[in-house]
């Protein structure tokens, strides 16, 4: 097992230590991403007036709508790829089923000359 690797970060202007088996730099990047979240919701109008209950919320559901948008373009890109898996496959096959055929054609032409 990998090593616990523990960061400082600045989240929402609060230092926060976040730990985990992940490398600091992808701790750093979470952090980043956090700030970023928030710096998106603090320009809404009612932000301000706004519980620390409904930031939370907010912040959460915004963070799932990311990550269900991420996973969804995931599915995406998996059925292009398995769909462009097939296609190769397939003009594989033809390919062989064109060598085939052109060399049983030169074949045939040997025999008749």
């Amino acid at each position: 097992m990998s090593e616990k690797n523990t960061v400082q970060v600045l989240i929402g202007g609060k230092i926060v230590r976040l730990s985990g088996y992940e490398s600091e730099e992808y701790l750093e990047r979470v952090a980043s991403y956090m700030n970023h979240k928030l710096d998106e919701l603090t320009t809404l109008s009612g932000w301000r007036r706004m519980t620390s209950d409904q930031k939370n919320t907010l912040i959460s559901l915004n963070i799932a709508d990311d990550y269900f948008k991420a996973r969804q373009k995931a599915e995406d890109l998996e059925d292009e790829l398995q769909a462009k898996d097939k296609e190769l496959f397939d003009l594989k096959q033809e390919l062989v089923s064109l060598q085939v055929r052109m060399d049983s054609a030169k074949k045939s032409g040997q025999r008749h000359s």
